[in-house]
């Protein structure tokens, strides 16, 4: 059972009572749960793993067992109010692709990744050694990640894909990060929508 994420707060706050939401990669539901405890909204997840969408069948949510990977051609544009994609992204081969779909699918986005370039995660690179900290718990030889990323990272790309960065929240131990945020916030969120 997934504990409570730090992120979920802040997510859900971007996110208005009564809306179409679609989770992406949710995991056994605990955020779609925990979003539909704190406002009525119409939540539905989309997963891969046979294990996790039955947790999420059994808490009685909405999900489709699908791979992200294939693109969202399932969903109409604009069909979701918001599409969340937290703590997924950097498990993505086709980032490019994954986050066209995503800013296709809602008219609002939130996109939440561990951020590589908190202090700690360049101190033990400049070791010599790939980091293993609370936002990336995995040794490099097991990490789901295919790829890590910093908040600037993020940042560039979404400008270069034409995307309006309409917030930002950057976190650590759950607390928000304002003084040089990509130095010290090992969670970065973004709500983001087409330009």
């Amino acid at each position: 059972m997934s504990m409570r994420r730090a992120d979920f707060a802040a997510i859900a706050q971007w996110i208005s009572p009564n809306s179409q939401v679609l989770d992406l990669g949710c995991g056994d539901g605990s955020f779609l749960e925990y979003l539909q405890k704190q406002k009525p909204v119409h939540a539905y997840g989309v997963e891969i793993d046979d294990a996790r969408v039955l947790s999420c069948v059994q808490k009685g949510l909405n999900v489709i067992q699908q791979n992200l990977e294939g693109g969202l051609a399932l969903f109409e544009n604009n069909s979701f109010d918001t599409v969340v994609l937290s703590q997924t992204l950097q498990t993505i081969h086709e980032t490019e692709k994954i986050l066209s779909e995503v800013v296709r699918v809602g008219k609002e986005s939130i996109v939440s990744f561990p951020n590589f370039g908190h202090w700690s995660h360049r101190f033990a690179v400049g070791l010599g050694r790939m980091p293993v900290s609370k936002s990336l718990p995995y040794q490099w030889y097991n990490t789901p990640n295919v790829r890590v990323l910093t908040v600037a990272d993020f940042e560039k790309l979404a400008s270069s894909l034409g995307l309006k960065v309409l917030d930002q929240c950057i976190l650590h131990e759950g607390r928000q990060v304002t003084l040089m945020p990509n130095l010290f916030g090992s969670l970065a969120l973004f709500r983001i929508r087409r330009a």
